[in-house]
């Protein structure tokens, strides 16, 4: 399982993104997307800036973290919404809190409707009480019917991120067909007649006019 591009838009509105360091609402000194030291290097302390790039590839390690932990711990049928609600919810309490959670224990019973209610008593500081009411709204409604807020009582919920355009499929582009050449009539042939056997050859000219000759002084002598 991992989270959807839906659920990392709206947990990067519901951290936050600052890449200068800074204390929350606790008090524990953060940079980035929600990083603290206690997500592992860098240890945030005053003074701490990042770049942009910095920036991003702190919150995609910080995030597998915690895709991993929420996805070896609840059930493989859990529809998208409600897994990337649960990886927000870990991200701010901690992937040891989120495994003795009273969320995980009824969600691993088959009760998500009692998992559901189990996120509003992360209430503390007062803070988070949107951030949970919008979790909770997050984990029981499917995206098809309503993108999530980043905290309840906002007046728009977070739009689903465009794709990239990498990863659209190209236009299609209409290929002339090529012209094949057709080729010029042919010339009439004539063809020579072709010769006749030898038997069959007609005699020369002056043949027939010494038969006609021949002919006509027998018949002279008959008479």
């Amino acid at each position: 399982m991992d989270m959807s591009a839906i659920g990392e838009a709206v947990l990067i509105a519901r951290e936050g993104r600052r890449l200068t360091a800074y204390r929350d609402s606790v008090g524990i000194w953060t940079i980035g997307v929600g990083h603290t030291a206690a997500a592992g290097p860098p240890v945030v302390t005053p003074g701490l800036r990042l770049t942009d790039a910095a920036c991003d590839a702190l919150f995609r390690r910080d995030l597998a973290r915690y895709v991993r932990s929420v996805a070896a711990a609840v059930p493989a049928d859990l529809p998208d919404h409600a897994f990337d609600a649960l990886v927000s919810l870990c991200f701010n309490i901690g992937p040891a809190a989120f495994a003795r959670s009273t969320v995980l224990r009824r969600l691993r019973a088959g009760d998500r409707a009692g998992a559901a209610e189990a996120i509003l008593m992360w209430n503390r500081p007062a803070a988070l009480i949107p951030r949970r009411g919008a979790e909770y709204d997050q984990f029981r409604t499917p995206y098809a019917q309503a993108l999530p807020r980043a905290r309840r009582g906002d007046a728009a919920p977070i739009p689903a991120p465009s794709p990239p355009v990498s990863s659209l499929p190209a236009p299609r582009r209409s290929v002339p067909r090529a012209r094949v050449p057709v080729p010029a009539p042919l010339a009439p042939t004539r063809l020579a007649p072709a010769p006749l056997p030898a038997s069959e050859t007609p005699p020369a000219p002056g043949v027939w006019a010494r038969l006609w000759s021949a002919l006509r002084a027998g018949a002279g002598r008959t008479g």
